[in-house]
């Protein structure tokens, strides 16, 4: 019987083009580098601080959101802003609390006078929530929002001016 009728035939094991069955390729076949999925094979943590920073981001993206942290600390951070190599201002009023697969955030928000807060603070949350799960891959288990000011349109902001023009 020729090769070729014989790996045709009803009832043998099917073989590859060069003439090994499959078995005899399972035992020749060279086993994958590292084994197993890439994604098994390490750690990702992920700073509290990365987390605050993608959550102040989104809160900051809703409107209704005039700015972020209690008064007192927006006078500091627009201080600390202006000072060469001072900290951004991007996590102030955000505080975060990273786990290994979950995160809880906390944030404090000023709001423009005349929007409804609930819609403001469920916007917020929902913005926060999307971009911090889709960066992250973290599950976020709560956000606490505290409105801390209204901002009315007569108020001048509470931070400093320059001296530098």
């Amino acid at each position: 019987m020729s090769d070729t009728a014989q790996r045709n035939r009803p009832g043998t094991p099917a073989n590859d083009p060069l003439g090994e069955s499959a078995e005899q390729a399972k035992k020749t076949s060279v086993p994958k580098r590292g084994g197993g999925d890439p994604a098994g094979r390490g750690r990702t943590t992920i700073a509290d601080g990365v987390v605050e920073k993608i959550a102040g981001l989104a809160a900051r993206d809703v409107i209704g959101v005039h700015a972020m942290g209690s008064g007192f600390s927006r006078t500091l951070g627009a201080v600390r802003d202006r000072v060469p190599g001072g900290k951004s201002a991007v996590t102030r009023g955000v505080k975060a609390e990273v786990g290994e697969v979950q995160t809880a955030l906390d944030l404090e928000i000023v709001v423009d006078y005349g929007v409804s807060i609930a819609e403001v603070a469920r916007d917020v949350r929902e913005n926060v929530i999307s971009a911090v799960e889709r960066m992250t891959g973290l599950e976020v288990v709560e956000v606490n929002i505290a409105v801390s000011d209204v901002k009315l349109p007569d108020e001048e902001d509470e931070e400093p001016e320059s001296r530098l023009q």
